[in-house]
């Protein structure tokens, strides 16, 4: 075979893909779509939340404790300082550690941004011996001014002080007028969880800001050990299996499968008979899979690189294994060679796309399976099952991946045992492959099945 040669076809291939618009288009989709999804969705879903709303909330407090604690806690200062600690504890728990949430706080808008202003909620205080009837039909009658009715509290008498021989505290009734929203429902419920624990402090005596600080222990981050060790952050570590087994995925059908596309029209329209007048199959195909090679790891180095520069601009970068990169790459090119190889021979032994469908199917399958098996090998990736998956090619390079990007990585020698077997195995299927495109090119006529594809393999 000549090096010159096959660089020339794989340089075709190249520049035929990259130089396409759709391509061009394909590539841009996913950014666009993260973009979309952490840009403009926020907005649409808070859009209705953006005018302030003003109204009135009714409180039978037979106590005479609650209803001076709840008015304070329903006050737009007191509204907008719960939404910041719920806001900064989903941070801290995406990030996984404080220097993640702090990065992630600072670039992040203010709670009235993401959920709109507080509302301007007024306390209506009614006497314990008022009739819930008539104040359940103030709920729905129409408002006498500015302000409407949008809820009634019904405090229960044991709800501050225990009843005598009960363990447990009483609660409340909530009332509310039909199409209440459920964020005005929810402030007014965390408002009166605020004022009757306040209420029922000031009972014993107990001073809140002590109490608040005796029962707070931060949950910080542990630490995983190993070769470097680092902070542990758990939605991290279950989101990484998949992404990286995502990649590779993704990576491999973008090469694959525009390599049996364009062998199938190039076969189909009879470009490949001129092809063959300068170039051997063997060339031919090896330009074709170096092509789409180089293709597929432009895509794979694009949205690596978005994915690092997303997690260095929130200060994460220090949760991601450096190692998990190289050997995204050394998995990538095993499993390329393995599915390009059949795809190329399958788009060589068919005359168009709708014949290659009845092949390709199985094979998209088999690549499937790691992925739809990810959730299992990522949650136990030292059990039995995903050890095994890991030594079973094809699916082994994808299982490694997975437990490799794991928060328990396997131990060295397994990995590189799943590398010489995932070599040995994209070898064998180059070989199988070569043989297949070679005796496909020029026939036409009835698609073959897996069997004839098997004879033509003996058979060459």
């Amino acid at each position: 075979m000549s090096p010159r040669k096959i660089t020339l076809v794989a340089g075709r291939e190249f520049m035929a893909a990259v130089t396409n618009k759709g391509f061009v288009i394909g590539l841009l989709i996913m950014p666009v779509m993260f973009a979309v999804l952490f840009a403009a969705l926020p907005r649409l879903m808070t859009a209705s939340a953006r005018d302030r709303v003003r109204g009135e909330v009714a409180i039978i407090d037979p106590t005479g404790r609650v209803a001076p604690a709840l008015r304070d806690a329903i006050s737009p200062s007191a509204i907008e300082a719960r939404r910041t600690r719920t806001l900064n504890r989903a941070l801290d728990a995406v990030a996984g550690n404080a220097d993640g949430g702090e990065a992630l706080r600072n670039g992040q808008p203010d709670p009235t941004r993401l959920t709109g202003p507080a509302p301007e909620l007024h306390l209506v205080e009614r006497s314990a011996g008022a009739d819930l009837a008539e104040e359940k039909r103030w709920l729905t009658a129409p408002p006498a001014g500015d302000l409407r009715p949008l809820a009634l509290v019904v405090v229960k008498p044991n709800a501050v002080v225990r009843a005598p021989g009960q363990k447990a505290y009483g609660s409340y009734d909530l009332f509310v007028p039909p199409n209440t929203g459920e964020r005005i429902e929810n402030e007014v419920r965390d408002a009166l969880r605020d004022g009757i624990v306040t209420a029922r402090l000031a009972a014993r005596q107990l001073d809140v800001a002590e109490v608040e600080a005796m029962t707070a222990v931060p949950r910080l981050p542990s630490i995983t050990v190993g070769p470097v060790e680092r902070q542990t952050s758990v939605g991290f570590n279950r989101f990484v299996p998949f992404v990286f087994a995502g990649l590779l995925v993704f990576g491999v059908m973008i090469g694959a499968q525009t390599l049996m596309t364009s062998t199938v029209e190039e076969k189909s329209s009879r470009v490949i008979e001129v092809l063959l007048s300068a170039v051997s199959p063997l060339e031919l195909m090896a330009g074709k899979v170096l092509g789409q090679m180089a293709v597929s790891l432009l895509v794979l180095a694009i949205y690596v690189g978005i994915g690092v520069l997303m997690l260095t601009s929130f200060a994460m970068i220090g949760l991601l294994d450096p190692w998990l990169i190289l050997y995204l790459v050394i998995f990538f090119l095993i499993t390329y060679f393995f599915y390009a190889s059949a795809f190329g021979a399958i788009g060589a032994a068919v005359n168009e796309m709708r014949e290659a469908q009845a092949l390709v199917t199985p094979v998209m399958l088999v690549l499937m399976v790691p992925w739809l098996l990810a959730a299992p090998v990522a949650r136990e990736p030292n059990s039995t099952f995903a050890i095994a998956l890991s030594f079973i090619p094809p699916v082994n390079t994808l299982a490694m991946m997975i437990r490799m990007a794991s928060s328990s990585p396997p131990p060295w020698w397994q990995v590189w045992i799943t590398i010489g077997i995932g070599l040995a195995a994209a070898c064998f299927a180059t070989w199988m492959a070569a043989k297949i495109f070679r005796v496909g090119l020029l026939m036409y006529g009835k698609p073959p099945n897996f069997a004839t594809l098997l004879r033509w393999a003996r058979q060459a």
